[in-house]
């Protein structure tokens, strides 16, 4: 059984004392622990920005890339240090592993993270996974370390995501503004009411609230994954959770799990484009399972190539499906509305009858 533990700036770091060590340690603990039990763990940590605050002497989180950056290059090998320290005492051995959002877009690269965790793992390695900060700009981010905890869960097809916030779980109000708002224990769908009621929450230290981590958990619930919120601030709630008690909030997995490939298409490639379906074509992709052919399209929307993942859009606008273009956006204009005889006729060649084909889209809710 795979577990990914995702640890957010708020909980590991120590304000102007930089990492907050005494919890840290707690943290290594109750994860050694459950690794004794014979769960295999990955830890997705924030924390590498706020560390390097310390070092650079800032008192407030950088706005300015280049100096995120810097923070994040300093800081990063202060937190592995750190874990090190930590896991040693339990014997423990940790790799840092990091990541950028282009790594999981890229087909290629994907597997071969994969392939890399799963060899760590099946060494008995607790691998310590953080977003490749020095490198990474806006066009590559993952954007918060929520959505990258969802995405490793997902490539390590995990059985469990423990999202560890400075917040017990998912409340009816904010519980910061309102001391009387109820927790939500269990959450089968995730609504749009409840995204709407998250949305506006945040910290200083972290760039991800409440809304990245429902965000998260939707993700991760398509893909089959038991998703929890609990306090990181009450370490051996972890222990106590994997030993069954309740703690939190809990997003129960859909039935049917994406297959890891569709995981992959519908989470971790980033779409280059869109085109918009007709009626017709809008209930052969959501009913009939079927392919997308160019006689379904209406308009197209961007500029991408063969091979790019682009959104399949209804008359309205909605996102419907999205996959991976057997045709360029330019041969893609040519050919919409179309019969696919006309193809060849078109084009003067054909790589395929259909647009995108049903092993590489994935419907989307």
């Amino acid at each position: 059984m795979k577990i990914v533990v995702k640890i957010g700036s708020n909980i590991v770091a120590g304000g102007k004392e930089g990492l907050n060590l005494r919890r840290i340690r707690s943290i290594a603990s109750s994860i050694a622990e459950i690794h004794e039990m014979g769960y295999d763990v990955a830890v997705v940590s924030s924390g590498a920005i706020a560390a390097g605050m310390k070092e650079l002497g800032l008192k407030e989180k950088p706005k300015d890339i280049r100096l995120k950056q810097a923070a994040a290059s300093v800081g990063q090998s202060t937190l592995m240090w750190t874990y090190e320290r930590c896991f040693k005492v339990y014997n423990k051995k940790v790799a840092q592993v990091l990541l950028t959002r282009e790594d999981l877009s890229d087909r290629k690269r994907y597997i071969n993270s994969k392939n890399t965790l799963f060899t760590l793992l099946s060494y008995g390695i607790i691998p310590i996974i953080n977003e490749n900060d020095t490198v990474s700009t806006d066009e590559i981010k993952f954007g918060d370390n929520d959505h990258l905890a969802s995405m490793v869960a997902s490539l390590l097809e995990a059985d469990r995501l423990i999202i560890l916030s400075d917040v017990g779980g998912l409340y009816s109000e904010d519980p910061k503004k309102n001391p009387k708002a109820t927790l939500i224990k269990t959450v089968s769908e995730i609504t749009p009411e409840l995204i709407e009621k998250a949305k506006g929450t945040g910290s200083d230290l972290g760039s991800g609230g409440m809304y990245s981590k429902l965000l998260a958990a939707s993700k991760a619930m398509h893909a089959g994954i038991t998703v929890n919120i609990i306090n990181g601030r009450r370490p051996r709630l972890l222990v106590s959770l994997i030993k069954g008690a309740s703690h939190g909030t809990e997003f129960k997995p859909k039935k049917s799990r994406l297959p890891a490939r569709k995981s992959w298409i519908a989470f971790g490639i980033r779409p280059k484009g869109a085109l918009t379906i007709d009626d017709g074509a809008k209930k052969a992709l959501t009913v009939g399972n079927k392919s997308l052919l160019p006689s379904g399209i209406a308009a197209v929307e961007g500029t991408f190539q063969t091979g790019d993942a682009v959104y399949c859009l209804d008359s309205e606008g909605n996102r419907i499906a999205k996959g991976l273009t057997n045709y360029s956006s330019s041969e893609i204009l040519k050919i919409m509305g179309k019969k696919t005889s006309e193809i060849e006729k078109i084009l003067g060649y054909k790589y395929s009858d259909e647009v995108i084909h049903r092993d590489n889209l994935v419907t989307l809710k």
